[in-house]
């Protein structure tokens, strides 16, 4: 069982449910001491440089626009090339800490996972996070797994806190209508 520090930090965030492109894979232990959570497209977008502005405010303008334009189409052409289009939509519980899903396949305690997920947000998150399993409970005709983020340094986990308080404001708005 896990201690209770880990399970209060995997509290501390707030949590929400979500339907969203996800696939999950088994972590072979010789694998395990090189794994890193990463963003999907960085070390691609990293390569190039930022443009200095221009002093023609007109003209910066228009190429800022037109590389923000040229970053989501790498980022797009990235996301097919990864195999993120064809992700199947999967409904999970989500927070900073870790996440919540249902699995045909069975985990056990310990095991380390590879979570390849789409954030839908605008411009849209590609991840590939790992988490170590902490919980798995029987259902019916699938087991619920729950897992504790690991590997992640603090710019992915702000990307998953974003994409959880942006989801739960779309929440209460629909509680409002």
């Amino acid at each position: 069982m896990q201690n209770d520090e880990s399970y209060m930090r995997m509290r501390e965030f707030s949590r929400v449910d979500a339907h969203v492109p996800f696939a999950v894979r088994l972590v072979p232990p010789e694998e395990r001491p090189n794994i890193k959570s990463k963003i999907s497209g960085e070390t691609i977008l990293a390569e190039f440089q930022t443009l200095t502005d221009v002093e023609d405010k007109l003209l910066s303008d228009w190429l800022k626009m037109l590389n923000a334009k040229l970053d989501s189409i790498i980022s797009m052409l990235t996301f097919q090339r990864e195999g993120f289009g064809s992700l199947p939509f999967v409904q999970v519980n989500i927070s900073g800490g870790g996440l919540g899903f249902n699995s045909k396949e069975k985990y056990n305690q310990g095991d380390v996972l590879e979570i390849k997920m789409l954030l839908p947000m605008m411009p849209p998150v590609a991840l590939y996070i790992y988490g170590e399993v902490v919980k798995i409970e029987q259902q019916i005709n699938s087991y619920a797994i729950a897992v504790k983020f690991i590997a992640m340094d603090e710019d992915i986990r702000d990307e998953i806190v974003k994409f959880v308080f942006r989801r739960q404001r779309e929440m209460l708005r629909e509680k409002r209508r």
